[in-house]
């Protein structure tokens, strides 16, 4: 099994910017998409970008040129670059590991904690 642990959230201003980190244990890490998705109170998972073992990578409309993914296989770990942050970014962020090259969350079947990313306005 995949265990993931997210770091890195806080509260920042409007225009800022946030790295999260994903660390992940088990020897599986470099075989799989890791994704990231958010959540703000009220609305429905959406999904922000994924990033395949090669470094091959997807980002969804609302945060393309704005948020980068990456990730080193070396460490286990992955990474969301978040800048120019939006007041509409407000949500709980959660890392995912997936098999499948997918912006579905039902084909994530590791998920993190979450971490709490709040901008101010």
């Amino acid at each position: 099994q995949v265990q993931l642990v997210e770091a890195g959230g806080g509260l920042v201003q409007a225009g800022g910017s946030l790295r999260l980190s994903c660390a992940a244990s088990g020897r599986t890490f470099g075989s799989l998409v890791m994704g990231w998705f958010r959540q703000a109170p009220g609305k429905e998972r959406e999904f922000v970008a994924r990033i395949k073992w090669n470094g091959v990578t997807y980002h969804s409309d609302s945060v393309k040129g704005r948020f980068t993914i990456s990730r080193d296989n070396a460490k286990s770990t992955a990474y969301l670059q978040m800048n120019s942050l939006k007041s509409e970014d407000t949500a709980v962020y959660y890392c995912a590991a997936s098999i499948s090259w997918s912006s579905a969350a039902g084909d994530y079947t590791y998920w993190g904690q979450g971490t709490q990313v709040t901008v101010s306005s």
